[in-house]
């Protein structure tokens, strides 16, 4: 059976390749419309768990674009969306991954030492 390149398939998102594919098949994400509802810091964090490794910080850009464009925006490059993310972070750490707030917190505490 081939598979059909439809215009709800995740596989016709501009930025997405096999690697994001496979991403959203670990991550349950079957639709656009269901990629659409999702929040791409929640994504990535649990990408992270799930795997039991730390990914690029861009992956969280990608998921940034690929959101946008499900949420019917134009699509743009996925490095368009890293200085949101930047920026994000740096305003809300509780948004950047668990493993990144650790090791922040681990070079406060040896800083301080």
């Amino acid at each position: 059976m081939s598979r059909v390149r439809s215009e709800s398939s995740l596989s016709t998102l501009a930025n997405v390749g096999k690697a994001t594919l496979g991403d959203f098949a670990v991550l349950g994400i079957r639709s656009r419309a269901q990629l659409a509802r999702r929040d791409a810091y929640r994504l990535y964090e649990k990408l992270c768990t799930v795997t039991a490794q730390r990914h690029d910080p861009c992956v969280i850009d990608v998921f940034l674009a690929t959101i946008s464009e499900c949420r019917g925006k134009k699509p743009q490059n996925w490095w368009a969306f890293t200085p949101e993310r930047k920026k994000a972070l740096a305003a809300n750490p509780r948004l950047a991954p668990t493993a990144t707030r650790n090791a922040t917190r681990i070079a406060t505490r040896n800083a301080g030492a």
